[in-house]
């Protein structure tokens, strides 16, 4: 048996076996809860035979949370918990909680006093950062820029204005099928003192993290359409 907590369990980035990306003891403790909060239940399944092929899937409860989730829907979800039974928290890829809707169900464990207990594995934003070159003291992740031509020059300013007086690295994401449109448009916006890290199917076969002046991405482009990335940028 397991303490009674709720355990934020990451996922793969990319497809492949779980021994590579996940520790071993977060693959054995999945088969003893029997209580999942999860961004989408097909995708929690899947991954939870993976990790045992022996679970019942049948046997457990799922508790749908995303941004469709009526909030006080969400704040029912834990009854589990505070009867004494653990739960897991599991996203659609990488780190629950970390740009993901999880957010709110752990706030609400925290504002009740449950026990909270965030697990080891591969978070895109972090595996991104350390491999850029990148400051890794001060950054920021802002989730998806505008997708408006004016909002985002506006935004694209205010990040390299970061960039110059705070020398904070800005992280950011794009729907996989806009990545080449949006590397495109870097490359003619922004000016060449920047230096901009393309990192895509991070833990992945095609992994990919490159980092470049921004001028040099409009010489040497790669192609990113439909491939999970992440987009970091520095001086």
């Amino acid at each position: 048996m397991i303490e009674p907590a709720l355990y934020l369990i990451p996922v793969p980035l990319s497809e492949g076996a779980l021994p590579g990306v996940l520790p071993a003891a977060n693959i054995e403790l999945v088969s003893h809860i029997h209580h999942f909060i999860v961004e989408n239940v097909r995708s929690a399944r899947r991954f939870l035979k993976k990790c045992n092929r022996e679970i019942n899937i049948d046997d457990l409860t799922f508790y749908e949370l995303n941004r469709h989730t009526d909030a006080q829907q969400v704040s029912t979800y834990l009854q589990a918990l505070e009867q004494g039974e653990p739960m897991g928290v599991i996203s659609e890829a990488g780190c629950p909680a970390i740009a993901d809707p999880g957010a709110d169900v752990v706030g609400i464990a925290q504002r009740k006093g449950l026990k909270v207990k965030p697990l080891v594995g591969p978070s895109s934003i972090l595996m991104g950062l350390m491999g850029s070159g990148f400051n890794g003291q001060s950054f920021a992740f802002l989730g998806y820029l505008p997708i408006d031509a004016g909002a985002r020059a506006k935004q694209l300013k205010v990040m390299e204005q970061r960039i110059v007086k705070e020398h904070q690295t800005q992280i950011f994401i794009e729907t996989p099928y806009r990545n080449n449109a949006l590397l495109a448009d870097l490359t003619k916006s922004l000016p060449a003192h920047l230096k901009l890290c393309v990192a895509s199917d991070i833990t992945g076969e095609r992994e990919q993290i490159i980092t470049r002046g921004v001028k040099e991405w409009a010489k040497h482009p790669i192609d990113l359409n439909k491939v999970p990335t992440i987009f970091l940028l520095y001086k």
